[in-house]
């Protein structure tokens, strides 16, 4: 990844779409009754993520960005939560490794929220 455009060049929205990759595949499996329940909740979660990062990137001003990084950072608030009902559910055996990639992207995303808002 990394293209031309700068939010594409941001860890924290490489992370963010490998993040939403990991979603789908993770929640393919869940029931079919689960398509229009948490399958789509964690999904739309998962993309909120490097979606605002790239809104906020194209937006004017410094608060502005730190507003989306802030959405964000909300959204993956909402995945991590999600991810923990599935578990709950039974939906997902082992999520050691979705939740270690959660945790990082919000490391980088609490940064770059620091670095913008500190503007």
């Amino acid at each position: 990844m990394g293209g031309d455009r700068p939010h594409e060049r941001l860890d924290a929205w490489q992370q963010g779409t490998l993040l939403v990759k990991a979603i789908y595949g993770l929640s393919a499996g869940f029931p079919a009754e689960e398509r229009f329940g948490l399958t789509q909740q964690m999904r739309r979660a998962a993309v909120s993520i490097p979606s605002n990062l790239a809104e906020g990137s194209a937006r004017n001003g410094a608060r502005e960005y730190a507003h989306f990084i802030s959405v964000a950072r909300g959204s993956l608030a909402e995945l991590t939560t999600q991810i923990q009902i599935a578990r709950m559910l039974g939906h997902l055996d082992d999520t050691t490794e979705i939740l270690t990639l959660t945790d990082h992207v919000g490391r980088l995303l609490t940064g770059l929220h620091r670095k913008w808002s500190a503007q």
